[in-house]
């Protein structure tokens, strides 16, 4: 008999329990109890219920039973606001995992697929809202639930609420959406990738204890934990982690199309990034309180959505070293960048039209603003007199930002789990608690 005092809580002992429930408990508990299989009796339960409790149910990528199931008993596998479907993205992403939802702090990239296309078959459902808390997870399937929920925009309208973390793999997912919202507090970011490796050679030799690794094939046991890393190794991991980090980046810059490319997500060097500070980086498209930003979401028409702003492991452990909004600068401001020495100004210009050289104008002078309001004062009249482009004045901005932070620690590490409500509503409480 395993698990005596859940045992002795549920046999041998008066129960008020409906028996589909108990046949359900037991079916998937029992063996545990026991150590055996049990059987039912002297009990009538319908054989829907039956069914219900004998079925292994998934949120498969192949066979999705368990969001057919809901439908079949007129439930849906995510909350209903306004013919918006809320799909939670929280905590540690993981790959696969037969559940809906956040489960023991995890959230598995499956479940997530299965919501997603439920909502995309259900004809009631006019919009889909990402409510996204998560310091990153899994590089395995992230990548090619990231290309679906790009596809996802082609039918339905998709907005991602960050309340109040989207990083590493969970920013890979929510930069697949139309548009991104934060809060003041919220962070964004992380474009890169990482592996750790533990060297328990040390505390073996103390222990006195010898590992013999037996293998075929001169790397089989390439990163094992008894020996040390060799170089060779570490450098081979090294571009491994290089080449998922481009993935990454290109991955990041299909879903942002021009208000983030692929040259200046790498160029965040996994940098995260903060309410305004993110909206200038081109990760963001708003700074708003979710709960706001979701009921403009869901008054939107029907098959219409808000306007659109211009232009291994992936995580990152929860910190206060993110790009934030810095108090206005006392020294000098910064002088604007020059122009790219490939297209100089004077060639540039004689090629522009005056409706394009206006519109570069004014594209200047809104990264001055943008620089403004995060401390840095920069003269847009004095900018555009030089030529600079507005990537370079971007760039350059970009720069000192970095410059005034510390890169973020990269660890593994998942939101606590709190008690189940409303996603958007659990949103708005997170969102108003960082802010106080």
């Amino acid at each position: 008999m395993h698990h005596t005092q859940i045992a002795q809580r549920v046999f041998n002992t008066p129960l008020m329990v409906d028996p589909a429930k108990a046949l359900a408990f037991l079916t998937g508990l029992g063996p545990r109890i026991t150590g055996r299989e049990i059987s039912v009796e002297g009990v009538e339960i319908a054989a829907e219920a039956q069914e219900a409790a004998s079925l292994s149910v998934r949120a498969s990528l192949f066979g999705d039973d368990l969001t057919k199931r809901q439908a079949r008993n007129g439930s849906q596998p995510f909350a209903v606001v306004d013919g918006i479907a809320v799909i939670e993205i929280a905590g540690t992403l993981v790959h696969r995992g037969a559940w809906i939802g956040q489960s023991s702090g995890l959230t598995s990239y499956e479940g997530i697929a299965a919501q997603l296309q439920a909502a995309l078959a259900d004809p009631t459902i006019r919009g889909i809202a990402l409510d996204i808390d998560s310091f990153g997870g899994e590089v395995a399937g992230a990548f090619d639930l990231a290309d679906r929920l790009r596809a996802a925009r082609q039918v339905k309208p998709v907005q991602a609420f960050v309340a109040d973390h989207a990083l590493s793999a969970a920013y890979a997912l929510a930069s697949q959406a139309d548009r991104v919202i934060l809060p003041r507090t919220g962070a964004v970011g992380s474009i890169g990738v990482v592996a750790m490796h533990s060297d328990m050679s040390g505390a073996l030799d103390q222990k006195g204890i010898a590992v013999t690794l037996i293998h075929a094939g001169a790397r089989k046991v390439d990163a094992n934990p008894y020996q040390p890393l060799p170089e060779a190794v570490r450098t081979r991991i090294a571009g491994e982690l290089e080449d998922l980090r481009q993935l990454f980046a290109e991955t990041v810059a299909e879903g942002r199309g021009r208000r983030l490319d692929t040259l200046r997500a790498l160029g965040t060097e996994a940098a995260v990034f903060r309410g305004e500070a993110a909206v200038f980086a081109g990760l963001a498209d708003e700074v708003a309180d979710p709960v706001t930003a979701f009921r403009a979401f869901a008054a939107a028409p029907r098959g219409t959505t808000t306007p659109r702003g211009k232009g291994p492991m992936m995580t990152t452990a929860p910190e206060d070293h993110a790009q934030t909004v810095p108090a206005p600068a006392a020294s000098t401001p910064p002088e604007p960048a020059p122009p790219a020495a490939s297209a100089p100004p004077q060639t540039a210009a004689a090629v522009m039209s005056p409706e394009a050289i206006r519109a570069e104008a004014a594209e200047v002078a809104q990264v001055c603003a943008q620089a403004a309001r995060l401390g840095i004062q920069i003269d847009a009249a004095d900018a555009v007199a030089k030529g600079v482009k507005p990537e370079a004045l971007r760039a350059k901005v970009l720069a000192d930002l970095a410059a005034r932070s510390d890169a973020a620690g990269i660890i593994a590490t998942a939101p606590a789990a709190g008690a189940k409500e409303s996603p958007i509503v659990a949103a708005a409480k997170k969102s108003a608690a960082a802010s106080r």
